[in-house]
């Protein structure tokens, strides 16, 4: 625990500098970090090729394998983050609010780093590049502590982002914790003499145990059991091209499809339909009583209603209305993405009101709720919990603020 203790240390030490950088030096160290990555991309591929023979020995599923998996086009993607990043304004130092009260008080209200965040994640190396431009565009050391199924691939990663910070006369804002055990993992959620705030990433079994066993303060990411509500006004043709997109796009990642709803009047129009267009991908599907009525498909069971399978699944239940729809959404979903597809303006209205979730669409793929997609560069993970933080986490999700009270000289009496 020597070593944990001494990235702690380091980080912390990093802070006060990475706290009063200006703009102009985080856009320099990220637009160089993104040539970097991109001029690496040789012996990060070689890591990733690593992780990538030991996930295929150990028989990691194939969702699995897909987050894992780096290729040149992703490597591109990550730099383009970075320098998207870049691109956007500095939140910290922004005044958020000011007021004078009647004692003549300059009160403002200004953004600040939280100071060193922790983040544990599993197979994601992407993750490693996206919480090294966040966290150093908004002033925050960041610690990570990615899945041993990642680890060469977050290596090679890190140390090019090291060498970058090293170049630009910048301390080490970034460090990998290479112990990946479950001992160094319980020790890193109680490290809250260093870490301000804990980022869990991955399986609801993972955040789960960071909740539950953290002394810092966590922002909890959830899983993704995401729905898509096919209204009695759908367009049929448009429905069908965005579940298939939704289901299939990639499967291993929390903003797909898992659960189909469709509206009585249209499933057996729409459920024929749509079953030869996931065939292309040899989509399992698992429905209710009325849905197998329409085509032939596996009995889904209880626990469908409420898996994130990250795999070529799809659970099909049929409704009566649109607040039996919305109903059922609130009761198995996990607070992430759900969409409606629908021409009818009011049902459109009713759902977004209705549904509890992060993200709510209206005729659009649930696959858009990505820090990337919504403009923010890239992100830390998506909230699924109410406080601080909701939905993708760019950077102003990573900031805190302080009151600065400027005086004339003025006592309390």
């Amino acid at each position: 625990m020597e070593l944990l203790e001494r990235i702690g240390q380091e980080a912390k030490e990093a802070e006060p500098f990475l706290r009063i950088l200006s703009e102009e030096k985080k856009n320099e160290v990220l637009t160089k970090a993104a040539e970097d990555l991109v001029k690496h991309r040789a012996q990060i591929l070689a890591a990733n090729e690593k992780d990538m023979a030991r996930g295929r020995e150990k028989g990691m599923k194939a969702g699995l394998l897909d987050r894992l998996l780096l290729t040149p086009e992703r490597i591109e993607g990550m730099a383009e983050g970075l320098r998207q990043i870049a691109a956007l304004p500095d939140p910290i130092g922004r005044v958020m609010g000011e007021h004078r009260p009647p004692n003549g008080l300059h009160i403002r209200q200004v953004r600040v780093p939280l100071g060193v965040i922790g983040i544990i994640y599993e197979a994601r190396p992407n993750v490693t590049a996206d919480a090294f431009g966040l966290c150093f565009k908004t002033g925050n050391a960041v610690v990570l502590r990615g899945g041993s199924d990642a680890l060469y691939s977050n290596q090679a990663i890190v140390e090019v982002l090291r060498e970058t910070l090293h170049a630009c006369e910048c301390p080490a804002a970034i460090s990998l914790l290479s112990d990946t055990s479950r001992e160094t993992a319980a020790a890193f959620m109680k490290l809250n003499q260093y870490i301000d705030v804990l980022i869990p990433r991955g399986s609801a079994s993972l955040i789960a145990a960071v909740v539950n066993n953290s002394t810092i303060p966590v922002i909890e990411t959830g899983s993704g059991n995401c729905h898509i509500y096919v209204d009695e006004e759908a367009d049929l043709a448009m429905a069908a091209e965005i579940v298939f997109n939704a289901k299939t796009q990639r499967i291993g990642v929390c903003n797909a499809c898992e659960s189909l709803i469709v509206h009585e009047k249209v499933k057996d129009a729409f459920l024929p339909m749509l079953a030869e267009r996931l065939a292309e991908k040899q989509v399992e599907l698992r429905g209710d009583e009325r849905a197998r009525e329409a085509v032939p498909m596996k009995e889904a069971q209880e626990a469908d209603w409420g898996t994130e399978y990250l795999d070529y699944i799809l659970s099909i239940k049929v409704v009566d209305s649109i607040s039996e729809a919305v109903s059922h959404i609130n009761r198995y979903n996990t607070g992430h993405s759900e969409a409606i597809i629908t021409e009818n303006k009011a049902h459109a209205e009713q759902f977004l009101r209705e549904v509890d979730a992060a993200a709510v669409y209206v005729n659009a793929s649930t696959r858009f709720t990505d820090g990337f997609e919504f403009g923010f560069g890239a992100e830390i993970g998506i909230s699924t919990q109410k406080l601080h933080a909701r939905g993708p986490m760019g950077l102003e999700a990573l900031t805190s603020y302080k009151y600065e009270i400027r005086g004339t000289g003025q006592v309390r009496g």
